[in-house]
C-alpha cells in the first residue's frame, strides 16, 4: 500500500521540531537514568519523554506501522512500514552541553528507506529528504560538497563509546588524521546530514544502531554523497559517506584501517 510521503514527511518533522522545543524547555530540569548497555550510554527523562511524544503521534495517524524506537516504545506492525526513531541522537551532549544533539526519524517501507527527518533544535535546522525526491535543508536544497582531496578534506567521526568501538576509533583517527585534511567528531546523524549538506566532505561511524543512521543516511544519499561500508552498501558495523570524487582515497583508507 502506498500513502503520500510527502504529507507524511510534513507531518513528521512538525513532530521533530516539537520534540526538540521540548528538548530545550527542560533541559535544565532534566534527571538522568541508570546507564544503559555501558557507562558512556547515558539516558535522561528527556529522551523518553520525547520519544514517546513522536511514537504516540505516529500511531495515532498509521495505527498499524511497526515502530523502532530508542528508548523502548517500539511495537509490532501489520502494514509492512515501519518508523526508525531515535528521539535525542547525542545525549551525551545534550546532558553535557558540549556539542549539539538530534531528533531523527524514518520510515521504511520493507527494507527501503522512503523518507527521513533529523531536526537539530539548537540550530533550528530540519533536514529532510523523500526517497528519490532529493534533500533539503528548511525546505531548500542541498547537495554534498565538490569532494576536495582528502589532504584538504574535512571528515566527521563517529562511535559508540564503548571500549571495544573506542579501540577500533583509535585505529581509524591514527590513519585518518595525518591523511585528512581535518577531522570532526560528531553524533552519527548530524556527521551524515552535514556531509549531505557539503559541510563536511565525508565521514565515518563505527558500530552505530540502526536508529542512529537511517534518517541520516537517506538525507546524505538523496544530497549525492556516496555510501558504504565494507560492502557496497553501508551497515551499522560500519558507515563510510563521502562526496564521489573524495569516496576512493576516503573509503579505502577507512577500510584499511577497520
Amino acid at each position: 500500500m502506498e500513502r503520500d510521503l510527502l504529507a507524511a514527511r510534513d507531518l513528521v518533522a512538525a513532530l521533530a521540531v516539537s520534540a526538540g522545543r521540548l528538548q530545550l524547555e527542560r533541559r535544565d530540569t532534566l534527571k538522568m537514568g541508570a546507564p544503559k548497555a555501558h557507562a558512556n550510554d547515558v539516558v535522561s527523562d528527556v529522551d523518553i519523554a520525547s520519544e514517546r511524544l513522536i511514537v504516540d503521534a505516529i500511531l495515532a495517524s498509521w495505527p498499524d506501522d511497526a515502530v523502532q524506537a530508542e528508548e523502548g516504545h517500539g511495537r509490532a506492525g501489520t502494514s509492512g512500514w515501519t518508523w526508525v526513531v531515535d528521539p535525542l541522537d547525542g545525549t551525551r551532549n545534550y546532558v553535557s552541553r558540549t556539542g549539539p544533539w538530534s531528533v531523527c526519524i524514518a520510515l521504511y517501507h520493507g527494507e527501503q528507506a522512503r523518507l527521513a527527518v533529523v531536526h537539530d533544535p539548537a540550530a533550528d535546522e530540519t533536514f529532510s529528504a523523500v526517497d528519490g525526491g532529493g534533500a533539503f535543508l528548511n525546505g531548500e536544497p542541498i547537495s554534498a560538497s565538490s569532494g576536495p582531496p582528502l589532504n584538504e578534506a574535512l571528515v566527521g567521526v563517529s562511535f559508540q563509546p564503548n571500549p571495544r568501538t573506542k579501540d577500533r576509533a583509535g585505529r581509524v583517527i591514527r590513519e585518518l588524521l595525518p591523511q585528512a585534511g581535518d577531522i570532526r567528531r560528531l553524533p552519527a546523524a548530524l556527521n551524515l546530514v552535514y556531509q549531505a549538506a557539503g559541510r563536511l566532505d565525508g565521514g565515518v561511524a563505527l558500530d552505530t544502531n540502526l536508529w542512529d543512521i537511517a534518517a541520516g543516511a537517506l538525507i546524505a544519499r538523496e544530497a549525492g554523497v556516496t555510501l558504504g561500508g565494507h560492502g557496497t552498501d553501508f551497515t551499522t558495523e560500519l558507515t563510510i559517506g563521502a562526496a564521489p570524487a573524495l569516496w576512493p582515497a576516503l573509503s579505502e583508507l577507512v577500510r584499511a584501517a577497520t
